[in-house]
């Protein structure tokens, strides 16, 4: 895989097991469906077919997969961004499931794509498989059948609770304006950078 033209050295950490489909396997799909009494935005998006999931495998060194994760996760974002301005815009999520992965190789990526995506008003999320959450009700959420990185627009009025110990992330998310712009201007793609600059920024409070 490449982003912005550039080939990586660790392409081929992941391996792409179904590309992106609306259609997700069975246990993916038994998940969703379940999540969904969990969110209000879940069900209008499936029924307008704006969920996608791709579903790749962890193969390689966790250092490369951490790598791949990112990246794959930014080609979701770029596909996201021109869609959340269309109709039903605000249903639009795309998922980059990875069998193989935990927690560990996400959170980087998951960091480092949340200050890069946010200002522009997209919301990034995290899910490791096996992992428990309860819903804002108390309600236990049921665990992932693999873990996940999805990308939709952000809802700001209850995107905001997800990122109280972010504050000037969550100030940059109130005021986001997607006027497209390049988000890597200042970094330019290598994960290796992009990785040490998510390291300094601001931690969570």
């Amino acid at each position: 895989m490449s982003v912005g033209g550039a080939l990586r050295p660790s392409a081929g950490a992941l391996r792409l097991i179904a590309p992106r489909t609306i259609t997700p396997r069975a246990d993916v799909d038994a998940y969703v469906r379940a999540v969904a009494a969990h969110c209000p935005y879940l069900a209008p998006s499936l029924d307008r077919g704006l969920t996608g999931w791709t579903l790749y495998e962890a193969v390689g060194a966790p250092a490369d997969v951490e790598a791949e994760v990112f990246h794959a996760a930014v080609q979701a974002a770029e596909w996201v961004r021109p869609l959340v301005a269309r109709a039903h815009g605000a249903f639009v999520c795309e998922n980059v499931a990875v069998l193989g992965a935990g927690r560990e190789v996400l959170q980087w990526p998951h960091w480092a794509l949340k200050h890069l995506y946010g200002p522009v008003g997209l919301m990034i999320g995290k899910f490791a498989a096996g992992e428990e959450r309860a819903d804002r009700s108390g309600r236990s959420i049921p665990p992932p059948p693999v873990s996940f990185l999805p990308v939709r627009a952000a809802i700001r009025p209850r995107d905001g609770r997800f990122l109280q110990r972010t504050p000037k992330l969550a100030a940059a998310m109130t005021s986001a304006r997607d006027d497209g712009r390049d988000v890597f201007s200042q970094l330019g793609h290598d994960w290796k950078d992009i990785r040490l600059w998510a390291q300094h920024l601001p931690p969570r409070q």
